[in-house]
């Protein structure tokens, strides 16, 4: 599965290039909290629902195709993939900020008020839910899972590298692609710019259709969303829309933080973990008919494991015990009692442990003045 893990190492080493250098160049000061939050967003849950993705569009391809495409040229059939997929991208974003239930999933995305390419992998859990009913049409009429998958992929990553800070104007491409500079207008909090540039890799869709802005406003704005702030917790952070939307018993007021954690601390108990989703990936990808009871584990391992460390984000006393407990649980469960003996683990598992113990005895972590000081 390094077809599917390659890219997600490159995007976690972009990630933080990019931040190293905004903050270093002065360009951008980089929220370090907010970077962990958009990593550790929904990395496991909405790995989860992609494959429940992945397998309704493959149940669909082997039976009930209309094998339209079975004819084609092959360099046809991946035009045509590429430019329909993105069709089907734009209506299902735009849909997605003009229904309340959608805007629910999507609005975790746009919560984010700082623009640099770890927004572009903040995303609610459910993101890949919402997905399947737009593409299902190319699985009946014919195309290839393989084809599907590998479309995807591209498009994702001109979506990944459209939420970077530094890249300028490109010239003729801004009249085809959604560049930077097309997606940071669509990002604004004003709704009149991000109810704009829907597009996800082409821009011609919104110049068709009538959703196209050209650029960012004149006088000074924001990034992100109108209303409370979001919680840095991925749990809370993807359900608590749909908690107001059905209107649910279910208080969203949130305790005061209890400590300062240091950003060095946050950042590299982030890397790590997500270092071992990216094993994760490597050795199960989508595979989800044959599930072992070490796969099972390791998934609501890494699942939780983002809740836990956002809580030590937040300043939540509950967020070190449970990080300490589950971070030293994986080199004891995996290569104690699984017995996994692969150099990745046992480096990685025991270094999580580390982690976690010094995380434990105080590392990084301050007392704050008062119970209800802010923390940033």
């Amino acid at each position: 599965m390094s077809d599917l893990a390659l890219p997600i190492v490159l995007m976690l080493l972009l990630v933080i290039a990019e931040a190293i250098y905004l903050q270093r160049s002065g360009k951008q000061k980089v929220n370090w909290r907010d970077v962990v939050f958009n990593l550790n967003s929904g990395h496991m849950m909405l790995w989860l629902f992609r494959g429940v993705e992945i397998a309704c569009f493959g149940y669909v391809a082997a039976n009930f195709s209309l094998g339209w495409l079975d004819s084609w040229p092959t360099v046809c059939v991946w035009l045509f993939a590429i430019l329909a997929w993105d069709f089907g991208f734009y209506w299902l974003h735009r849909l997605h900020h003009h229904w309340r239930l959608f805007w629910a999933v999507h609005v975790v995305h746009h919560q984010g008020e700082h623009y640099n390419l770890s927004l572009g992998v903040r995303n609610s859990w459910y993101s890949s839910l919402t997905s399947i009913p737009f593409f299902l049409i190319l699985a009946v009429m014919g195309l290839p899972l393989s084809v599907f998958i590998s479309v995807s992929i591209f498009h994702y990553t001109i979506q990944f590298f459209n939420h970077n800070e530094v890249t300028p104007k490109l010239g003729i491409l801004e009249k085809i692609f959604v560049t930077p500079t097309h997606h940071r207008v669509h990002h604004v909090k004003d709704l009149a710019y991000s109810n704009k540039n829907f597009g996800g890799s082409f821009i011609f869709w919104d110049k068709m259709f009538g959703s196209f802005q050209g650029s960012l406003p004149s006088e000074p704005f924001s990034y992100g969303v109108k209303g409370a702030k979001a919680s840095d917790n991925p749990f809370w952070a993807s359900n608590q829309p749909f908690i107001r939307y059905f209107k649910l018993p279910v208080s969203l007021s949130e305790r005061a933080a209890q400590f300062h954690s240091s950003s060095v601390s946050l950042v590299s108990g982030c890397i790590v973990l997500f270092a071992l989703v990216i094993g994760y990936v490597y050795t199960y990808g989508y595979s989800y008919s044959d599930i072992s009871w070490p796969q099972a584990v390791l998934f609501i391992l890494l699942a939780v494991g983002a809740i836990a460390l956002s809580g030590i984000s937040e300043g939540r006393t509950w967020g070190i015990y449970s990080w300490s407990l589950i971070s030293l649980v994986f080199p004891l469960l995996f290569i104690g009692y699984f017995g996994w003996s692969g150099l990745y683990w046992l480096v990685l598992m025991p270094l999580i442990a580390a982690h976690g113990i010094a995380i434990m005895f105080g590392w990084g972590r301050t007392p704050l003045v008062s119970a209800g000081e802010p923390y940033g």
